[in-house]
């Protein structure tokens, strides 16, 4: 499910995640700004839900996407907040479809989505100790990217 949500002027960042944080609605995409190719900016949220991990904390996961530029450039990143909606830090992804399709089961799933990775291969990154300080994100055989937690 997608909603938009049309922002004139600068986007505030911490007021558009509290806004999705709040409703928590989990794999809904939530849209602010428009992008347009004279300029403008938009963002794509998407709560992916939350885990508690076995020494009882709660971490908060967004999907964030970030367009700009008069080419239409992305940053992606996997936003991580705590039980009081707090931000605590991110993990940077390379491209777009390179971010998480789902959290289930105190787990992160990655499904390829691109033409260079091979459609059968999932990464699962288990939240259940912790956010790991890097994690590997496969995409064809051996290869793929290591991605780390950004606590600045």
């Amino acid at each position: 499910m997608t909603f938009t949500v049309v922002c004139t002027g600068q986007v505030n960042d911490k007021s558009i995640r509290q806004k999705v944080l709040n409703t928590a609605i989990i794999d809904s995409t939530f849209i602010f700004g428009k992008w347009t190719e004279k300029g403008g900016t938009e963002t794509h949220l998407t709560f992916l839900g939350q885990v508690t991990t076995n020494k009882r904390q709660t971490f908060k996961l967004v999907n964030s996407i970030y367009y700009w530029g008069l080419s239409h450039r992305a940053t992606s990143r996997i936003l991580v907040f705590n039980n009081k909606n707090e931000y605590i830090g991110n993990y940077r992804v390379t491209m777009t479809n390179d971010l998480p399709t789902k959290m289930e089961n105190e787990k992160l799933i990655f499904h390829n989505s691109g033409e260079e990775c091979d459609k059968n291969l999932v990464t699962t990154i288990d939240l259940n100790k912790g956010l790991p300080k890097q994690f590997f994100r496969k995409c064809k055989e051996s290869f793929g990217d290591i991605y780390s937690f950004d606590n600045e």
